[in-house]
């Protein structure tokens, strides 16, 4: 795991039900974790295609039980996220990246899938990202995009989404873990 993101697991306050960690970085800007139990996840509640299990996120707050879900089996991938943007720090560019991990025995990554970042205007960054390279049994990031917010902060009262999916070849999955989506200034 790589520096930063065991000192991002170390700090930070859990809040609206421990689904979100925030902290504020050195220079003084918001920054959030949000956890699965705030995503849409489809099918996610089924156990035939997802499985939840626990782990322990550490925070300045305390130590907390986090529920993240394993991908069982599915061909219909779909995990979206959003955050109020009023609670981000105006004036900032933020990026949005998925914390996730592939066990060893995972498959079906050889398609990629899509991310998209959706603005409140509308406007979608979308990529297309091979995740079948990704190094196994070990947490890292995968970068959505990277956005501006307002410059006032109470002209920011809308949502920023973010979604992980592939549902054009319909290909069988497994193995994908996933953490949380982490909504932090860009370096």
């Amino acid at each position: 795991m790589n520096v930063e993101l065991e000192a991002r697991r170390r700090s930070g306050i859990f809040s609206n039900q421990n689904k979100e960690k925030c902290w504020i970085d050195s220079s003084g800007r918001n920054c959030f974790m949000l956890f699965p139990r705030s995503f849409e996840i489809t099918w996610g509640n089924n156990t035939r295609y997802w499985t939840w299990l626990s782990i322990i996120e550490p925070s300045a707050s305390g130590d907390r039980e986090i529920k993240v879900p394993e991908l069982v089996k599915v061909c219909w991938l779909h995990v979206q996220g959003n955050l109020d943007m009023s609670k981000l720090s105006p004036g900032v560019i933020y990026e949005v990246v998925f914390v996730v991990m592939f066990r060893e025995d995972s498959y079906g990554w050889d398609i990629p899938v899509d991310l998209w970042l959706v603005l409140p205007d509308g406007q979608r960054i979308v990529q297309k990202v091979n995740l079948e390279t990704k190094p196994k049994s070990q947490w890292i990031e995968i970068h959505v995009g990277d956005f501006e917010t307002t410059q006032q902060p109470g002209d920011q009262e809308q949502e920023v989404n973010f979604i992980l999916l592939e549902q054009e070849k319909l290909n069988w999955k497994k193995g994908l873990v996933i953490e949380g989506a982490i909504i932090r200034p860009k370096k």
